[in-house]
């Protein structure tokens, strides 16, 4: 069986230099999985905003996201909380779902406020990517790029050494 990556990601893909990127590795990533990336629509905000209208924010974008989660997937959100893992260890952690029958593993990308809780509670897995805060927009080709490098890991092949 064919693994399936879903990746859930708040808003458009604006800037060209992603898209190219993005349309680079999802081309390499076809020999590894079937890839599918999902945008859901964002909700407007402006700086200056409140707390809780922030909040207000990632709610609407966490009801969208939620709604474009498959059934029977293995849920990943990024989060600058989450577990930070070796590119190594997530290769590992990506083969073991695959023997314990994950068949649809699923990324979630928050928006340029973050993710909401209640996005958090239905994921299985919390990752974090670093200490840094990266923009949401450009997390969607790093995280490509560290799919396809944990894949190559996967296979002993020469891209990540």
């Amino acid at each position: 069986m064919v693994l399936r990556v879903t990746i859930v990601a708040v808003g458009k893909l604006k800037e060209r230099y992603l898209a190219e990127g993005i349309a680079e590795y999802s081309k390499r990533l076809r020999s590894y999985c079937q890839l599918n990336i999902v945008e859901v629509k964002d909700e407007p905000f402006r700086d200056g905003y409140s707390p809780a209208e922030q909040e207000a924010v990632k709610s609407k974008e966490a009801q969208r996201i939620l709604k474009a989660i498959p059934e029977r997937s293995y849920v990943i959100a990024l989060d600058l909380r989450g577990e930070m893992k070796t590119s190594e260890e997530m290769a590992a952690v990506i083969d073991r779902l695959g023997v314990d029958g994950w068949h649809h593993l699923v990324f979630l990308i928050g928006g340029p406020l973050g993710i909401h809780p209640s996005v958090i509670d239905a994921a299985h897995m919390r990752l974090s990517f670093s200490l840094f805060t990266f923009p949401h927009q450009l997390m969607r080709l790093i995280l490509l790029e560290q799919l396809y490098r944990w894949f190559t890991i996967s296979r002993g092949e020469s891209y990540h050494y």
